[in-house]
């Protein structure tokens, strides 16, 4: 049963349709329907949501396999807390002007580490059978 994993979903899911929904507010305010037409406000918006899009369904993947394994709960929830800061994180540190940012950095870094918590998980699960 994996009931926590689905748990961390439910505010991720809400964050992917407030990115969305951030995108898609300017797309209308600016008529650029495609790309994002030269406009760097709407780029930046654009990759805070494909990020998002491009890590967390991976990282959720491994969770609820590392919870299928039977992986301790503690860190079913370190892994989910870790992601959902991360992906708090991210977005806030993102900006064309400024590559490298401490919200940005540790967004990624905690995104990373729940990966890793799920991968080292499982990878303890499979030892123990």
């Amino acid at each position: 049963m994996m009931h926590l994993t689905g748990l961390y979903s439910v505010p991720l899911a809400l964050m992917m349709m407030g990115l969305s929904a951030h995108v898609s507010v300017l797309r209308g305010k600016t008529a650029i329907s495609i790309l994002d037409g030269g406009n760097m406000a709407l780029a930046e918006r654009i990759r805070r949501h494909g990020n998002f899009a491009e890590n967390v369904p991976i990282a959720l993947l491994l969770m609820a396999l590392a919870e299928a394994s039977a992986s301790a709960p503690l860190w079913t929830h370190a892994a989910g807390l870790a992601l959902l800061a991360g992906r708090i994180l991210h977005p806030l540190g993102l900006f064309d002007d400024r590559p490298v940012t401490a919200a940005r950095i540790a967004g990624g870094s905690l995104t990373w580490l729940s990966m890793l918590i799920s991968m080292v998980n499982i990878v303890l699960a499979q030892w123990d059978t």
